[in-house]
């Protein structure tokens, strides 16, 4: 990623941080929000900030053993600094579009193809998604009582998440297992769009577009030999979301508030990242927040914002403190393995 963009993004996520201060607070008694904050027991937000955590290394563990299918034996603690560099670059760019191409930049660090990053990166994208499409799918088939009770105000919203998630996982699936077939359609595709003009016919894009079609042939190929990896991946990444789906369970209980299911607030939550999850906003800011103080109203009642405040907090924004730290880490650490090796360099040659 160059300065000029990471700046760009940087920019783009506080102004669109700024809109959802403005938009959440405005007209609020800000007074009453922090006194009913001062009741909380902090003691549930410990908890809270280790399942962020959890999370973050739960995708970390998922990079290490599928390193460990391709008989690369990296330590666990830098798949962790690799995992958060992802997080933190998926926090602040649009689309969360920012966190693989850094984790291929940092993995090169440690000497491993880029070819294998990706094939990495893609399984770990398409089980992600795949998790928010089960669950999505799963509530609105077999949920029809809780569709109703908590998601009317918000159903299109729902619906749409669902779609778009739907679409991409389909889109991602075919691009893997019928690589032809999507590579005709999608040169036919560019033709069109060059016979009108719309974008100019250039051969760079072709052959960019023909070495990402390489990068899914080469991840159907993994996915056929590792059955048994997708599978562990797949339970895995189940467990690393509902891990952070229950954040907003340990605001519930700081609050003190009794009468609602672990699983209706745990299941609230992932409706909450299933309609947000394509949407090209940082975090989802600003959605993530207004779906929150929607549907969590029946549960939070009186004290739904400083709730939603610290779900968020915790959720998100400690998230994205948690992996930007160790982003700064993962960059101390490379800098100065380089000047070691550069150093070690010198020596041989004096």
């Amino acid at each position: 990623m160059t300065r000029k963009k990471m700046i760009g993004n940087v920019v783009f996520l506080f102004v669109v941080f700024g809109l959802t201060i403005y938009g959440v607070f405005h007209g609020e008694d800000f007074g009453a929000m922090i006194e009913a904050m001062k009741k909380v027991d902090p003691r549930w937000l410990i908890p809270g900030v280790a399942l962020v955590m959890f999370y973050i290394w739960g995708e970390s563990i998922i990079i290490w053993y599928m390193m460990r299918s391709f008989r690369i034996f990296l330590k666990k603690r830098i798949c962790f600094l690799i995992s958060s560099v992802g997080f933190f670059f998926c926090c602040i760019t649009p689309s969360a579009t920012g966190g693989q191409p850094m984790q291929i930049y940092y993995m090169k660090k440690e000497k491993i193809p880029i070819p294998v990053a990706t094939v990495i990166l893609m399984v770990v994208t398409i089980t992600y998604k795949l998790v928010l499409v089960v669950i999505g799918l799963g509530i609105l088939l077999f949920g029809q009582g809780f569709l109703h009770h908590y998601l009317e105000g918000i159903l299109p919203v729902y619906i749409l998440g669902i779609l778009l998630n739907v679409y991409c996982v389909s889109f991602m699936t075919v691009l893997v297992f019928h690589p032809l077939l999507a590579e005709k359609i999608i040169l036919k595709g560019m033709d069109c769009l060059e016979r009108l003009r719309v974008i100019k016919r250039k051969e760079a894009r072709r052959n960019r577009f023909m070495e990402s079609m390489q990068v899914y042939r080469e991840t159907a190929a993994y996915l056929k030999e590792h059955k048994r990896v997708i599978v562990s991946v797949i339970i895995i990444t189940f467990v690393q979301r509902f891990a952070l789906f229950s954040v907003t369970w340990m605001v519930y209980q700081a609050f003190g508030i009794h009468g609602t299911s672990v699983w209706d607030i745990v299941f609230l939550q992932a409706v909450i990242s299933v309609s947000v999850d394509m949407l090209p906003l940082p975090g989802g800011m600003g959605i993530s927040e207004t779906l929150f103080l929607n549907i969590f109203a029946p549960v939070f009642r009186a004290v739904t914002l400083p709730a939603m405040v610290l779900s968020r907090g915790l959720g998100y924004y400690s998230q994205l403190l948690i992996s930007a730290w160790f982003t700064v880490v993962a960059q101390i650490y490379y800098t100065l393995k380089a000047a070691r090796q550069t150093d070690g360099y010198k020596r041989i040659e004096a």
